[in-house]
């Protein structure tokens, strides 16, 4: 069987660029859980539902039509024919995510989706439960972390790349801020699992972080 690999940490650890490397260059299939709770804040805020309406959520979230497409600057998000991708990575999207993911309602229908596209294997799932909830048998369970001033600084880079407005001491309140819900939240919260891994990016070219976990999953006996 292929091996299911879980990657976790909070915002700007270098999940995505890590489970998208490994998935590359190990030729499995990459799913980015977070995407999935960013689509459902952004709809919601869309809509003009409150975001701690558990049953409208819960409601967005049965009739989604979620699409992942690799494309060459990364995953593409398209939700019902639209492209998201652009939308839910605003730092607004991160902190909406991070609200509706509180809600045992969303958690529980997201949850299943994302067990369902892990059966069989072949797959590198990021997020902040995939050890501990969502597939807590994976092959290899990796916590990734970084300093907030680390994070708040790729985030930065990564707005200002992108031609978008950045105050570099902002983006480090919302990051603080949203570790902080996160590590509280009572369903799911974000902690490392027990055996799972951990690795410090800050600091580190995350090319090597792609090569070590590589190297581990070749140390369980995977490809």
């Amino acid at each position: 069987m292929k091996p299911t690999i879980a990657i976790d940490g909070p915002a700007g650890a270098g999940k995505s660029t890590v489970s998208r490397g490994v998935a590359r260059r190990l030729g499995l299939r990459h799913v980015d859980t977070g995407a999935m709770y960013r689509v459902v804040g952004v709809l919601a805020d869309e809509a003009g539902l409150a975001p701690a309406d558990g049953a409208a959520l819960a409601a967005l979230c049965d009739g989604l039509a979620l699409r992942f497409e690799d494309a060459p600057d990364g995953v593409r998000v398209h939700v019902d024919g639209r492209d998201l991708t652009d939308a839910i990575r605003s730092v607004a999207a991160g902190q909406l995510a991070s609200r509706v993911a509180a809600l045992p309602a969303v958690r529980e229908r997201l949850v299943a989706l994302q067990r369902r596209l892990a059966v069989g294997g072949g797959v590198v799932m990021e997020g902040r439960d995939i050890g501990t909830v969502v597939l807590p048998d994976a092959t290899l369970k990796i916590y990734l972390s970084a300093s907030v001033a680390e994070r708040a600084r790729r985030r930065h880079a990564e707005l200002r790349a992108r031609g978008e407005p950045a105050d570099l001491a902002e983006i480090a309140l919302a990051i603080a801020d949203r570790d902080r819900r996160d590590a509280e939240r009572p369903h799911s919260p974000l902690r490392p699992a027990d055996d799972a891994l951990r690795v410090d990016t800050t600091g580190e070219r995350l090319a090597a972080v792609i090569a070590r976990v590589c190297a581990l999953v070749a140390a369980r006996g995977n490809p």
